[in-house]
């Protein structure tokens, strides 16, 4: 889908400027589509600006990376693109850094841990669009049918499905590790567990570190065997199959974002959320944000720079985050959307952002990492698999790509 803005004149140019904006497409069909945000921010910034023309192209989010990538490999690179990752177009000098753009105060606004999130040797080239953190949802009326309660560690994870599995539920615990998105789910089990994706000293990969296989051992022992995660194997199940099932009273727990929360509601799935217990207890939750980068190849960088600091405005933040029941990735957006009682349903995944942990965005090997994470992590829970030879599959995998850099 595209849509052309058009205007004249333009007050950081000697003729017009057009910015070409690609963005992925968080929408489900044309009446919540993405481009329709877009159009509107950047018809009122080009209302404001009549010399700069915004051209916005709407791509869907399984094929946006790539989409880019080829875009900037045939040298037609955007002038602003709205992805999942950045890292690999900074280390080919692709892109502007954050401060040769933004105001200090549009730069000063960002989550203190997301501008981090977007530094490749401590200069921050991914600026946060939208962000949210993983919970653990369950389904209220199963869990009262089974009589019982929100899980507070491991061990009431188990005892709980069981119930569940016990009461007739297809579904006790749903654990959409297939391609999708696996290295999301992979991650909350791994913080749950006391280990990681990196380390916290170096932050160097410790995927087959010992406290991460003990955590698949136990998924594999004490979930998947027993026939708790349902009838499609955790490595054939995506995570969209996995909610669509959650929305339609199919499953008792799984680890969800706040989009779910929405569409829970629509079809009357009365929800419970908690922080992802960890093995002895102790909360953990993962965080996730998308970015935004500017590319060099134009020329456009003070055009780039005053849309980019229109777009973070309050108000369009706001807009964007709370049309998709997402969360802000600025203080002040945060605090608007904390105060405002239209959006008290998402306090929790407000509060837990903060402490939440991110992916290693700012490594170049990541997204090979994560595509190992996609295509291997599925086979660690298999009944009769070594959950220790997957992880080293994955941790070789890591090696290979930091070695390629």
């Amino acid at each position: 889908m595209t849509a052309s803005l058009a205007g004249c004149g333009g007050p950081s140019s000697s003729g017009d400027v057009t910015l070409k904006v690609v963005a992925a497409e968080y929408g489900t069909n044309s009446e919540d589509s993405s481009r329709n945000y877009w159009e509107s921010v950047a018809s009122s910034f080009q209302a404001d600006n009549p010399g700069i023309k915004i051209d916005i192209y709407i791509r869907p989010w399984k094929t946006i990376d790539s989409d880019v990538a080829r875009m900037v490999k045939e040298g037609n690179a955007p002038d602003i693109a709205q992805i999942g990752s950045y890292s690999n177009f900074a280390k080919d000098d692709k892109l502007y850094a954050a401060d040769e753009l933004l105001s200090v105060p549009t730069q000063a606004n960002f989550l203190d841990q997301l501008s981090e999130a977007g530094e490749v040797n401590r200069i921050q080239y991914g600026m946060p669009f939208v962000a949210s953190t993983r919970l653990l949802f369950y389904n209220k009326d199963l869990f009262e049918s089974a009589g019982v309660s929100a899980p507070k560690d491991w061990d009431d994870i188990k005892t709980d499905a069981e119930a569940l599995k016990a009461d007739g539920v297809t579904t006790p615990f749903a654990l959409p590790l297939g391609t999708e998105e696996a290295q999301g789910e992979a991650l909350m089990w791994l913080l749950s567990g006391g280990g990681g994706v990196t380390d916290t000293a170096d932050g160097s990969y410790s995927i087959d570190s010992p406290v991460n296989v003990s955590t698949f051992t136990w998924l594999q022992k004490n979930l998947v065997k027993p026939g708790l995660t349902g009838p499609v194997a955790p490595g054939k199940l995506d995570r969209a199959t996995a909610f669509k099932a959650f929305t339609s009273g199919q499953v008792g727990m799984l680890n969800g974002h706040p989009t779910l929360m929405k569409d829970a509601a629509k079809r009357g799935i009365k929800v419970g959320m908690v922080p992802m217990p960890g093995e002895s207890g102790k909360p953990k939750s993962v965080g996730v944000s998308d970015w935004i980068m500017a590319f060099k190849q134009n020329g456009h960088r003070q055009e780039i720079g005053a849309f980019l600091d229109f777009a973070y405005e309050d108000k369009n933040v706001l807009s964007f985050a709370g049309q998709y029941d997402l969360l802000p990735v600025t203080y002040s957006a945060n605090a608007g959307m904390l105060a405002d009682p239209e959006h008290q349903d998402l306090k929790t995944f407000l509060t837990a952002l903060p402490e939440s942990e991110l992916f290693p965005y700012g490594k170049n090997s990541w997204s090979q990492v994560s595509e190992s994470f996609k295509k291997n992590i599925g086979r660690a829970v298999e009944p009769g698999a070594s959950p220790g030879a997957v992880l080293g599959q994955i941790a070789r995998d890591a090696s290979a790509a930091e070695a390629s850099e």
